[in-house]
């Protein structure tokens, strides 16, 4: 592992030589270096963007801005998933005008295709599967071979439940072996059979590498997040730099959820270890979502960048759908709760980007027990 002089500019003379320099600032803030982002992760890696229970039928549809390209990803008659480009291949106007999913507050798809995908500019039509169908008063004798022009494919796979796309199919590995951590380590939680009963939207001003980072640790849980340190202590002790979250971190005596009591009237998910019915868990899955897992629900935050310094984040709050067809589910007891946390969350990192915006700021250093938080350059040492 590097150190500051191996890895950048000679630090501040005040600055411990032992711990570990951030990300420069222009990672942050600068147009240069999230375009560099766009064409080097964004477009070469699987991008979460939603839920499969969003899309159950035949043409249902979620159009999704994914790093400034409008995708559409539909369900075909055949039941598959398949995505494209949001584009006709005639002369380039979009095939529907909805806007993408982070703008969305509701659950389920953004429309439903009836019969075929049509371009409102000159009905060019197409069917679920992309194959061009029908090019108005066009024919063999024009010089159209419609197999010639289907819409351009995305590849989309499903994975957990959560539904992936791939700017790159061309380049696209298989999804299944990819997350082979996260799966052993989320192999009791029964993510694909749970459903969505609330979501939450929020416009951040910050990048998305400062969310991730601060996902990554709970140094700032203390000072940021009073109310959550009273329901998991652990997470003040020394700076978090104990935490086990292999085996899960404990709630205070008594209370084993997220919520503002520690309990609720929802049982645990069917299959957990008597260690997971008490702990929480969380797994950040690259580059964009991050599960937050309690044993009676789990809140899965997708990350949307839009530029240096916006990121919308989309959080879907998930609960086993037995619980959901019971009379008195009610998910505000969580829903309350995280919207606080996550709340706090989003407004120290538009601080944290403020700041990094100065021009006296150039890079910071991550504390012993931000280590996990070192895994940002890990992760884009790779790709970039």
């Amino acid at each position: 592992m590097k150190g500051w002089r191996e890895n950048g500019p000679e630090p501040p003379f005040n600055y411990p030589r032992s711990v570990e320099p951030t990300l420069h600032r222009d990672r942050y803030v600068e147009s240069d270096w999230y375009a560099k982002e766009v064409s080097n992760v964004f477009e070469r890696q699987w991008f979460c963007v939603g839920r499969e229970e969003e899309i159950p039928e035949p043409g249902d549809h979620l159009v999704c801005d994914v790093v400034g390209e409008s995708i559409i990803v539909t369900r075909t008659r055949a039941g598959d998933l398949a995505a494209y480009v949001n584009l006709c291949r005639h002369r380039g106007s979009q095939l529907t005008d909805a806007a993408g999913k982070p703008s969305q507050t509701y659950l389920g798809p953004t429309g439903t295709f009836k019969g075929s995908i049509q371009c409102p500019y000159h009905a060019w039509t197409y069917g679920f599967d992309g194959q061009l169908r029908a090019a108005p008063f066009l024919d063999e004798t024009d010089g159209l071979d419609k197999g010639d022009l289907p819409l351009h494919h995305i590849a989309v796979e499903i994975w957990a439940g959560f539904v992936w796309i791939h700017l790159a199919p061309e380049a696209a590995a298989p999804i299944a072996g990819q997350f082979l951590e996260s799966e052993s380590y989320l192999a009791n939680y029964p993510l694909t059979e749970l459903r969505t009963a609330v979501r939450l939207v929020y416009p951040v001003a910050s990048n998305w590498k400062a969310l991730v980072e601060n996902y990554n640790e709970c140094y700032h849980c203390g000072p940021v997040h009073p109310e959550l340190v009273e329901l998991v202590p652990a997470f003040r002790q020394r700076g978090g730099s104990e935490l086990d979250w292999e085996s899960g971190i404990p709630h205070r005596d008594g209370a084993w959820t997220f919520t503002a009591s520690g309990t609720t009237n929802r049982r645990p998910f069917p299959g957990l270890t008597p260690e997971e019915q008490e702990r929480h868990k969380g797994q950040l899955v690259y580059p964009n979502l991050m599960l937050s897992l309690s044993a009676d629900h789990v809140a899965a935050f997708t990350l949307w960048p839009h530029g240096p310094a916006l990121t919308t984040v989309v959080c879907d709050f998930l609960f086993h759908p037995d619980e959901m067809a019971r009379p008195d589910f009610d998910p505000s007891d969580a829903v309350e709760f995280w919207d606080m946390v996550n709340r706090q969350d989003w407004k120290i990192c538009e601080s944290v980007q403020r700041g990094m915006s100065s021009r006296r700021f150039t890079t910071g250093f991550y504390a012993p027990m931000e280590d996990y938080s070192m895994d940002i350059r890990r992760y884009l040492d790779e790709l970039m």
